[in-house]
């Protein structure tokens, strides 16, 4: 009897050590991978946030196995996602590839169905976070962007009436690198851009974060670390 309550208590103490160094090695796996706002989390994050969780109940499971061999996968997924981010902050591409690109929904005042059906978006979703924006009638809205997120950024009308926006929001330089397709997308080509960059005074496209073009203004946000 006494036996089985030594027993008992010794797998108590196993359970509350490993729930102890579980929460603390997500807690700094975490740290490690960057802050990221729940509804903000790539796909990259949501991922190993997942695999994560389920390699932490499995160590639970059976508390006969050596718990560190356990817990080793946490660590790798971790690694995995750190290197995976770090390609994805310096390759545009690979970012495309694994987050998605923003999706224009609604592009002056009119709603883009085909949009909406390549990225499975009904129109329940779009009313839906319309209306979590204090928005009720569509023709308030100039501009409705999906974000890689999910999340839908909106642009509104002036004065309740249609904007007489002429260009439609593209980022024209991301990270350096000019955007090709969004200069298409306004009929525009690279002289342009450099012409144009040359009369704003920047003319060293790979110090730019980013470039927008907005109604025949350039909004231009310089990378100070490349100076």
């Amino acid at each position: 009897m006494e036996e089985g309550c030594v027993i008992e208590v010794e797998t108590y103490l196993a359970i509350i050590f490993r729930t102890t160094v579980i929460y603390l090695v997500i807690l700094f796996l975490f740290r490690m991978m960057g802050k990221r706002e729940v509804g903000e989390l790539s796909i990259l994050d949501l991922v190993v946030s997942i695999m994560i969780g389920d390699i932490a109940v499995l160590s639970f499971e059976d508390l006969d196995k050596p718990f560190f061999r356990q817990i080793t996968p946490m660590f790798v997924l971790a690694f995995i996602q750190i290197v995976l981010a770090f390609i994805s902050l310096k390759s545009i591409r690979f970012r495309n590839i694994v987050d998605g690109t923003p999706q224009i929904i609604i592009n002056q005042g009119k709603i883009d169905e085909k949009a909406m059906r390549k990225q499975r978006y009904n129109f329940d979703d779009l009313l839906t976070q319309l209306r979590e924006q204090g928005i009720n009638d569509l023709n308030d809205v100039q501009f409705a962007i999906l974000e890689s997120s999910g999340k839908l950024s909106v642009i509104k009308n002036t004065q309740g009436k249609r904007s007489k926006m002429k260009e439609t929001p593209y980022p024209l330089i991301v990270d350096g690198k000019i955007q090709e397709d969004n200069l298409y997308k306004i009929g525009k080509n690279q002289f342009w851009l450099r012409h144009q960059l040359k009369k704003h005074g920047e003319v060293k496209i790979q110090e730019i974060s980013i470039c927008g073009y907005i109604d025949g203004q350039f909004y231009i946000d310089k990378n100070e670390t490349k100076k």
